[in-house]
């Protein structure tokens, strides 16, 4: 199967990859930095906040959270301009694997666990999601807090509110964002995410985190903002608990595996013509509440089973349409970017930066510019 997605912000996580390069793999919902997310005057938009302060006085926000959110608010034409332009993509499993459990985000998870094991350990405690799951949702939402998204989060969902395409679904957004500044967990000025609103080291939207965030600290507020991620990853544990969690049983596994032979699974999953098998239980289908997504609960899963030590999946995906496996890809961009065509890395994911390398060298060849990888463009690269 080939995994089509439409990104919009639905349910919990706004963003499959979160935290992946936005450069080399294409994805249009990575929470992106607010500098360039600027405010300008807009007269409609002002006459829609008046309108709107009045429906939101309606449902218990206070005169004074009203005017702490809105002081420095204001309308941002780049959030229209991202929602107008969510591009519609395709990517096989293999890919996104790729992606979500490279080498880079295997590292850097085992690392987080490693530096945060006593926190992970008594939310495993409290919560029964283990440390490695936790882990690995927090790497997919924002590569383990690196990429939170900088974005004013009163201007962002204000602003798409106001624009009316889905303008119910973002001012209910509006309101639990006013609930939560009004609760004291974060003032305006903090209150930052990505484009769409997508919030802290996990990517709560608004109404999520009224529903589902806890102050694991005790230090009286839910911050899933803060540098200290214990807040963020103690909801995110919560989240999954309440969504029926089941302690000391796998998410699945790849056919064959340990895991996938540890009890009978509900289904077996095939996601990808020719590539591996996965068995599931039903703690695959609770991360699915998180992104109701397959290719998602695959990649928790499998950066989960790598953050703990495990290793990369048996099975074969087998070539491409192109007749390239992975190692070929990986070799096409390693030999574009050692003859000066930077590929921005080495995944074996095609993306646009791939793509653009491959024109330039073309160019530089007197070649046609098709920007399409090929096995004779590898040779030709030797």
């Amino acid at each position: 199967m080939v995994i089509t997605r439409r990104f919009m912000v639905a349910g919990l996580a706004g963003a499959a990859l979160a935290g992946c390069s936005t450069e080399r793999t294409g994805s249009s919902s990575a929470p992106t930095g607010g500098r360039n997310y600027q405010t300008v005057n807009n007269s409609g938009y002002d006459t829609w906040v008046a309108s709107f302060r009045q429906r939101a006085a309606a449902q218990g926000i206070s005169g004074t959270t009203l005017d702490a959110a809105f002081r420095s608010a204001g309308y941002m034409p780049m959030v229209i301009e991202r929602d107008r332009n969510q591009t519609e993509f395709t990517r096989t499993l293999e890919d996104y694997l790729a992606i979500a459990a490279s080498d880079e985000r295997v590292s850097k998870g085992r690392a987080a666990l490693s530096r945060h094991r006593s926190t992970l350990n008594a939310i495993e405690a409290r919560y029964g999601v283990p440390a490695n799951i936790v882990t690995a949702v927090w790497g997919l939402e924002s590569f383990y807090g690196e990429r939170r998204g900088d974005v004013p989060v009163i201007s962002a969902i204000s602003t798409l509110a106001y624009d009316g395409r889905r303008s119910a679904f973002f001012e209910s957004q509006l309101i639990a964002a006013l609930k939560i500044l009004q609760n004291g967990d974060i003032p305006a000025s903090r209150m930052t995410g990505s484009w769409a609103g997508a919030m802290g080291h996990t990517q709560f939207i608004p109404t999520s985190y009224l529903a589902y965030a806890v102050d694991f600290t005790g230090d009286g507020r839910r911050d899933i903002w803060s540098d200290d991620p214990a807040d963020a990853l103690a909801s995110t544990a919560a989240y999954l608990s309440r969504s029926g969690w089941v302690r000391s049983q796998p998410w699945g596994g790849e056919v064959g595996s340990a895991a996938a032979n540890s009890g009978t699974p509900l289904r077996v999953l095939q996601p990808q013509p020719g590539g591996p098998r996965f068995a599931v239980f039903r703690n695959f289908d609770v991360i699915k509440r998180y992104n109701n997504s397959d290719s998602y609960a695959i990649g928790v899963g499998h950066l989960a089973d790598r953050i703990a030590g495990g290793g990369p999946l048996q099975g074969s995906f087998g070539p491409d349409a192109r007749g390239m496996t992975i190692d070929d890809r990986k070799a096409l961009q390693q030999r574009l970017t050692a003859r000066g065509f930077d590929t921005g890395g080495a995944d074996g994911v095609i993306g646009p930066n791939t793509e653009s390398a491959i024109r330039d060298y073309q160019r530089s060849r007197g070649l046609p510019e098709t920007g399409e990888p090929s096995l004779e463009l590898l040779r030709q690269l030797g």
